[in-house]
């Protein structure tokens, strides 16, 4: 059963093309690693919630956007062991050294987590 990692950002706006560049970049890492497909979401319609929102999570600002963000593993046992390479791994590959690939936004506010799909649909 497939396993899915899933993402929450605020990166400022001004930064949009240096996030892409920086997934660009970065994300192909998790498909060698045996992720299925990775997707970056940018916002395009986030309303602001009455009791809570996507923009409060990340304690977004109003020059920020929402991005939200899934990787798609097969299992999870092919999850932990990509994952345990990867943060293994980092300061070694070019492509997750920090120096040669910061990150655009503020990862402290990134909330995520892994989650076990309960009901899938697909065409």
């Amino acid at each position: 059963m497939s396993y899915i990692d899933g993402f929450v950002i605020a990166v400022p706006r001004a930064n949009k093309d240096a996030f892409i560049r920086h997934a660009e970049t970065g994300d192909p890492v998790f498909i060698e690693l045996g992720a299925s497909r990775v997707l970056e979401c940018w916002e395009d319609d986030v309303p602001d919630g009455k009791l809570t929102d996507f923009r409060r999570a990340v304690q977004a600002r109003d020059d920020e956007a929402v991005v939200f963000s899934w990787i798609e593993w097969p299992d999870k046992a092919t999850r932990d062991a990509g994952m345990k390479k990867m943060l293994a791994g980092m300061d070694g590959d070019e492509r997750l050294n920090q120096e040669n690939n910061p990150m655009p936004f503020d990862g402290m506010r990134m909330i995520f987590g892994g989650f076990k799909p309960v009901v899938t649909l697909a065409e």
